[in-house]
């Protein structure tokens, strides 16, 4: 289980209640820069994400990545696909489409990054949650969000950011065929752009389904059953997760 930017593993504490202990072993790792890997000693990149994640997980699993996590685990089942039994990505994009929005976005996140690293990180957690996308979430959910970003320190997001945002990623729509594996996509109602960017994820892929369960962008903390639901229907054989 890959968690998003800002966030920790602790952000699928929800999903984890939600699943069977008899079926499942879950693994929700803390990706570079974030969490118990907060320390920062080399360049944060996605090549070294999936390495991580294949290095952590079981030889047959089913793979689990919500926002930046679901990026990471896009890469890390198009590495691995004879390893991933399922794929779930919640909130999810294949990359940015062209060199110019792309190029936007690393510019973005640099300023972003810098002014996480000047501030006190307090204040990247009021004005992280104060975003759009996160605008409607219920106020469990934004005290939940909230204590998982104070996990972290402000260097080591400000170097995933820079490392493994989404304008540093060549965009994986011209792969998605290759995932022969079940993949189910969640968006959150509320979501719009996310859902429109699922139902193109789910299109693409050869075995692909979209779910749009009630909540936000945040669905791992606004509908964790939803998660749960979507990891446990797998066909055949349990995995891990």
């Amino acid at each position: 289980m890959l968690h998003g930017f800002g966030g920790t593993g602790r952000a699928f504490d929800g999903v984890i209640s939600a699943l069977s202990s008899e079926r499942y072993t879950p693994t929700a790792i803390d990706l570079p820069g974030h969490g118990s890997r907060s320390a920062v000693t080399e360049p944060i990149t996605y090549e070294g994400c999936v390495d991580l994640v294949l290095a952590q997980s079981p030889a047959r699993f089913v793979l689990c990545g919500y926002s930046m996590g679901a990026r990471v685990a896009l890469r890390a089942a198009l590495a691995a696909p004879e390893r991933v039994s399922r794929l779930v990505l919640v909130s999810a994009t294949a990359g940015i489409d062209t060199q110019a929005g792309r190029e936007a976005r690393v510019r973005a996140d640099e300023r972003l990054a810098a002014q996480i690293e000047s501030e006190p990180m307090e204040r990247f957690v009021e004005r992280w949650r104060t975003q759009p996308m996160f605008a409607d979430e219920p106020p469990h959910v934004r005290e939940l969000a909230s204590a998982d970003h104070r996990r972290n320190t402000a260097a080591g997001i400000a170097a995933a950011l820079r490392g493994i945002g989404s304008g540093v990623m060549p965009p994986l729509w011209e792969r998605l065929h290759e995932l022969a594996m079940p993949v189910v996509v969640l968006a959150g109602e509320r979501d719009a752009k996310y859902r429109d960017l699922g139902q193109r994820i789910a299109s693409a892929v050869p075995r692909g389904e979209l779910r749009v369960p009630a909540g936000g962008h945040g669905l791992l903390l606004e509908s964790p059953g939803a998660v749960a639901e979507a990891i446990a229907c797998e066909e055949g054989s349990a995995g891990q997760t």
